[in-house]
């Protein structure tokens, strides 16, 4: 297999990859709505509608990446998405380590920078508009 072939089906099992995981995480809020995310925002004196952006970044944004149409601009909703994540969830944990001995935030740390790299490198030529 030449290198540029190889290269765009691994920029397309990444796209695949954190697509329909994070989509995952945006399927119940689809059906139970935001309001945990809208309760976590005003706790903190933030907006709540800013809650609304998780179907950005865990509905548009991966399936953005699962088509490979403006994949980049996917990508950069879920990276967005797991910054919010990170910030108003997981805040406590940024610096922890859990159990076995590894990051708290492994799961999300992996969400977020393969987010980065697949903005950054593009979604390859097996989507939609690939560049």
């Amino acid at each position: 297999m030449d290198h540029d072939k190889a290269d765009d089906i691994g920029k397309l099992v990444l796209r695949l990859t954190l697509g329909i995981l994070i989509l995952f995480h945006g399927m119940p809020k689809l059906v139970a709505g935001v309001g945990g995310i809208a309760a976590m925002l005003e706790g903190i004196g933030l907006p709540t509608f800013i809650a609304y952006g998780v179907y950005l970044g865990e509905v548009l944004g991966p399936a953005l990446l699962i088509i490979g149409w403006y994949a980049r601009v996917g990508a950069g909703l879920v990276a967005i998405n797991m910054l919010f994540a990170v910030g108003l969830a997981h805040r406590a944990e940024i610096l922890a380590l859990g159990d076995s001995g590894a990051w708290a935030l492994e799961l999300q740390g992996m969400f977020l920078f393969t987010a980065i790299a697949l903005l950054l490198t593009g979604p390859g030529r097996l989507a939609i508009n690939g560049r």
